[in-house]
């Protein structure tokens, strides 16, 4: 072989095959497609998960774990580090004034979560569905109160159709 003789035959677009043109193309008379059955049919698509008669992947492959995914809890996480940069000292930190400083956005959550990331110098009185031991720790430790509320979710208003 000569250097040459390299990329003899290798072309940069490889040309598409046409079938059903002629028996002297090789790919003529049932176009590549065998004879009878669905595969051999106008229109025919099969699915990527087909293994023709294997047993498929996801039969193969054991089931482990369980997740309940419609019970799951949603939490809006909070920071103490971001409590001590947008309150001031004896403030009464709720879900109000969390949506006031820009914390909470949106309805779709099952309550409000305070994380101990960050260290409080301020008292402040936190209401909230639920705390972390370190934030709830942190919190008497700089002289507030972890105040635990159960959460009642916003009624979302809907316009009847008749209104405008």
């Amino acid at each position: 072989m000569q250097l040459h003789d390299v990329h003899q035959g290798i072309h940069r677009r490889k040309k598409r095959k046409r079938v059903g043109r002629g028996t002297g193309s090789g790919h003529g008379k049932t176009s590549s497609k065998g004879h009878k059955g669905h595969s051999s049919r106008q229109g025919f698509k099969q699915s990527p998960l087909s293994e023709g008669g294997q047993m498929p992947l996801a039969r193969r492959v054991p089931k482990r774990g369980f997740f309940n995914g419609r019970f799951k809890k949603h939490y809006v996480i909070v920071n103490l580090e971001d409590l001590e940069d947008r309150f001031d000292a004896g403030a009464v930190v709720d879900e109000a004034a969390l949506r006031a400083h820009g914390l909470v956005k949106g309805q779709e959550f099952d309550g409000i979560k305070i994380l101990g990331d960050g260290t409080p110098t301020r008292a402040l009185e936190v209401h909230a569905t639920k705390f972390s031991a370190s934030a709830a720790e942190k919190l008497a430790k700089a002289g507030g109160k972890a105040v635990v509320v159960p959460y009642k979710p916003h009624a979302v208003r809907t316009v009847p159709t008749g209104e405008a």
